[in-house]
C-alpha cells in the first residue's frame, strides 16, 4: 500500500533522531532525570527504538504497531521534557517558554502519529 509522503517523512525523522542518539549521546545523557537508571544505556536503547520504529512505520505489516510504539515512546519522553523544565541544569539554559513549547510539540507529535492509524 502506498502511504502519504508525510508518513515516510515521519519515519525518516525518527530514524535520524535515533541515529543522533549514537552521534551525540552526551547531549541526551545530560537531560535524563536522575531517577532513570543507566543513563547512557537508556540513551542508546531509546535511539535503537527510534530507529526501529522509524523504519517500521513505513511498512504495512508493521505500521500500526510502530505508531503505537511511537506514541508510547513519546509519552515516556514527557519525563525528560518535564525534567528539563524543572531543572536549570537539564534545561541547558534554554528559556522556559521554549521548554514549554517542546512539551506542546510533543503533543503535536503524538497527534501526528495517531493520525496515521486510519490509513
Amino acid at each position: 500500500m502506498q502511504y502519504p509522503w508525510h508518513l515516510y517523512l515521519m519515519g525518516f525523522m525518527y530514524t535520524i533522531a535515533g541515529i543522533n542518539h549514537f552521534i551525540k549521546p552526551k547531549m541526551y545523557v545530560r537531560i535524563m532525570p536522575l531517577y532513570i537508571p543507566a543513563h547512557l544505556n537508556m540513551v542508546y536503547l531509546s535511539g535503537i527504538a527510534e530507529i526501529i520504529l522509524g523504519i517500521a512505520v513505513c511498512f504495512s505489516m508493521t505500521k500500526n504497531y510502530a505508531i503505537y510504539g511511537i506514541i508510547a515512546m513519546l509519552l515516556i519522553f514527557f519525563t525528560v521534557h518535564f525534567h528539563m523544565l524543572s531543572s536549570p541544569e537539564a534545561g541547558a539554559g534554554l528559556p522556559k517558554w521554549l521548554l514549554i513549547l517542546r512539551i506542546l510539540l510533543q503533543l503535536l507529535l503524538i497527534w501526528w502519529a495517531w493520525f496515521y492509524l486510519k490509513f
